[in-house]
């Protein structure tokens, strides 16, 4: 019923920008965050950059002034655009909602498909 759909990865060089976006659709949709994750290989899943309804974003230091996330109003759209990309951002990128409805508030945790960015000559 609730669904996070991501787009825009793909394989580019080092140096090289990327965008990615994801959408969360679902009846009477309330959300309260959207963030990206990403989880390498071997390495354990973590928080790249979120955004908290009303605008407040942070991001991880391994990305700062690197990676811009942006999203509409509602949080049912949210971009992160990816700019001097490294070999070491090469992950599987997750878009994560905190979300509920006008009839259950919740917050509940939606995972998206993920999305393989890789970076790499």
């Amino acid at each position: 019923q609730v669904q996070l759909v991501e787009s825009g990865g793909g394989s580019v060089q080092p140096g090289e920008s990327l965008g990615l976006s994801c959408v969360a659709s679902g009846s009477g949709l309330i959300v309260y965050a959207m963030a990206w994750y990403r989880q390498a290989p071997g390495k354990q899943r973590e928080l790249v950059a979120g955004m908290i309804s009303g605008g407040a974003v942070n991001y991880a230091d391994s990305v700062r002034g690197r990676f811009t996330i942006s999203g509409d109003s509602a949080l049912n759209t949210v971009s992160l655009q990816m700019n001097d990309l490294k070999p070491e951002d090469t992950a599987v990128y997750y878009c994560h909602a905190e979300a509920g409805k006008s009839s259950d508030y919740g917050p509940y945790e939606y995972w998206g498909q993920g999305t393989q960015v890789t970076v790499s000559e």
